[in-house]
């Protein structure tokens, strides 16, 4: 039997709407779901061409690892796949129950599937790879990207006492105050200008999300560090994305110098349990109306024009079956 869905047959290329054959079942561990939302996020895209660390190659693939989808007893579920071919931006999708959570039946679907990715990359970072405490400070940088909109809000939810965000999208800076931005600065213009406002701003803080890495990271991990008072003040310093580059020079001293601890968070550095543990109370969370979220439901069927298009600041793409 078949279904509609978003089909990419060469990487690089936009996902064409087509017939597909529709995934069966092959152990009692797997469940079919309607699908009835599935947002478009940087990991989605990145798997979609192939250059996602945990892309498996495999073409013709449906992209999309998340969303929310209607199971056999008519309950709404979110749910996240195993790395696959077969994702969720199609009218059905094959499910592990164990990675998805029931939500509550007047649950706002588009919100939930444009907001869980974005979202859990901050939740995860804060609540299982470092031992967050309510009153430190943190410093986002990429703060002007969906994934960063969400983190200072998630910051300050799970009690931040100051929340720095830095980017470079001025438009998207401006707005971050009112989402709970304590100081914003601007990743943009005089490289020496910039350094010295990181490093005045962040001179005591206790967190780093850093969604960029690469070259960006390379120049504020020094300007964080030698602007520090108290060299002896823990700094832990999560690495989630790489929007300015896989890779930097990390100068031995960097380490020596101060009391920097370095981690990563992502798919493997948390498990697939851990991150499963934690999907409940993020729906929760993000149900209970307290985040700015622009979703954009979109249907399924104009996937390719919609792929590449560009959207309004802040907006996320939620593709409707």
């Amino acid at each position: 039997m078949l279904m509609n869905a978003a089909v990419v047959r060469l990487f690089g290329k936009p996902p064409v709407y087509e017939a597909f054959d529709i995934p069966t079942p092959t152990t009692p561990d797997e469940m079919l779901v309607d699908v009835v939302a599935a947002g478009l996020h940087p990991r989605t895209r990145s798997s979609a061409n192939g250059s996602h660390y945990s892309s498996t190659g495999k073409l013709p693939m449906i992209p999309g690892f998340d969303g929310i989808g209607r199971d056999p007893d008519r309950e709404l579920r979110y749910f996240i796949l195993a790395d696959t071919h077969l994702g969720s931006m199609a009218e059905q999708a094959l499910i592990d129950p164990r990675r998805s959570v029931v939500l509550p039946a007047d649950t706002d679907v588009l919100t939930v599937a444009a907001a869980m990715n974005p979202a859990m990359s901050s939740w995860i970072a804060l609540r299982k790879r470092i031992a967050f405490e309510p009153g430190q400070s943190v410093l986002i940088l990429g703060a002007t990207g969906n994934a960063g909109q969400m983190a200072v809000q998630i910051a300050k939810r799970l009690g931040a006492g100051h929340v720095i965000a830095a980017g470079r999208d001025p438009e998207r800076l401006a707005a971050l105050t009112a989402l709970g931005a304590d100081t914003t600065i601007s990743l943009a213009g005089d490289p020496a200008t910039t350094d010295r406002s990181l490093g005045d701003a962040a001179a005591k803080v206790d967190v780093v999300i850093d969604y960029l890495w690469g070259v960006a990271t390379e120049r504020t991990m020094p300007a964080v560090l030698t602007h520090r008072a108290d060299k002896g003040h823990p700094l832990t310093w999560i690495e989630i994305g790489s929007m300015a580059g896989l890779q930097i020079t990390l100068p031995s001293a960097w380490l020596r110098s101060a009391r920097l601890q370095l981690v990563g968070s992502g798919q493997g550095s948390v498990s697939a349990e851990e991150i499963a543990g934690e999907l409940p109370a993020l729906a929760a969370e993000i149900s209970t109306g307290a985040y700015t979220i622009d979703a954009v439901a979109t249907p399924l069927s104009q996937v390719e024009p919609t792929w590449n298009a560009p959207v309004a600041p802040g907006q996320r793409i939620v593709f409707v079956p």
